[in-house]
């Protein structure tokens, strides 16, 4: 990764977003704590300062391999969750070409990521709020990027799980609990602020399929059992007591494999509306499935 910065003009770092693990009313105030603070806090039962507490910066390396890890492009509308002085969202804009949103807490903050992204000439493309996180609609953005506490992580993942297929997540050093990423990529930070080893943990998360359920085709049915991207699929053909084939893979944004690997590991699916259609099952033959789902709970297809 480059070192240098990924614009022109100079910002301070970019802030983490913290919150007190202790207090739910206090979680929605969106304030920045830095872990020590916290621990001691915690420890001593007191609630924190309510503005003044110190930051978490993140390197300009570490916002530029966020970025490239998801993959923008100027087809991407990106939101960054708890957005600082803007420069995840300026640039995205700037050397990616996407347009996107920063949600931010902290008015002076909100401000400061406006004259940054005037000054950096993507006023246009990157746009700034003064707003909860938790109150924002995150259905319009193809890019989710974020640095939060686990808590907060954890208390998003139901929504972030719920946005259309193929929605990518990136985090900085959080994951999202059992929801195991797609991609995980380690740095070395020499000029990270926090922690002793100097390094920076980024974790993907591309949104799957929903697939669970039964898929009735002609003969031949699947029943699909999904915990996020791993399935367990089972075939069923009519009249038949015993299953065809049974199988585990993954859910992806348009479908299904087996294995870990590419399409060549073995069954490939591919997910049209309420239609799925198998093209291809290693060591069984070539069956044509085409089925949609079955909406009625309790009932098999036939």
């Amino acid at each position: 990764m480059s070192a240098s910065s990924p614009f022109a003009l100079s910002l301070p770092n970019r802030p983490a977003r913290a919150h007190p693990p202790f207090a739910l009313s206090l979680l929605k105030r969106r304030r920045r704590h830095s872990g020590l603070s916290l621990l001691l806090l915690a420890m001593a039962g007191a609630a924190p300062a309510q503005d003044e507490v110190p930051f978490i910066t993140t390197p300009d390396t570490v916002t530029l391999a966020m970025l490239q890890l998801a993959g923008v492009g100027p087809a991407d509308t990106l939101v960054d969750l708890g957005s600082g002085d803007g420069r995840i969202v300026i640039t995205a804009a700037r050397r990616f070409g996407a347009r996107g949103l920063g949600v931010e807490i902290v008015p002076e903050l909100v401000a400061k990521s406006r004259t940054n992204a005037r000054a950096a000439g993507v006023a246009n493309r990157a746009d700034f709020r003064e707003q909860d996180l938790f109150t924002l609609d995150l259905a319009p953005y193809s890019v989710i990027t974020m640095y939060l506490l686990p808590q907060v992580n954890l208390q998003l993942r139901p929504r972030l799980l719920a946005l259309k297929p193929g929605t990518r997540i990136v985090s900085h050093d959080r994951d999202l609990g059992d929801w195991q990423p797609d991609r995980s990529l380690t740095l070395d930070v020499p000029d990270k602020p926090i922690g002793r080893d100097k390094k920076s943990t980024l974790h993907l998360w591309v949104v799957p399929a929903r697939l669970a359920g039964w898929w009735c085709g002609a003969d031949v049915a699947l029943h699909v059992a999904q915990h996020y991207q791993q399935v367990s699929v089972t075939m069923q053909r009519r009249g038949q007591a015993a299953p065809a084939y049974v199988f585990d893979g993954r859910a992806r944004a348009d479908g299904l494999h087996e294995g870990e690997q590419a399409a060549a590991a073995g069954v490939v699916a591919s997910l049209d509306g309420e239609a799925l259609r198998m093209t291809r099952v290693r060591g069984v033959a070539a069956i044509g499935f085409e089925g949609t789902r079955l909406r009625a709970s309790g009932v098999a297809c036939f």
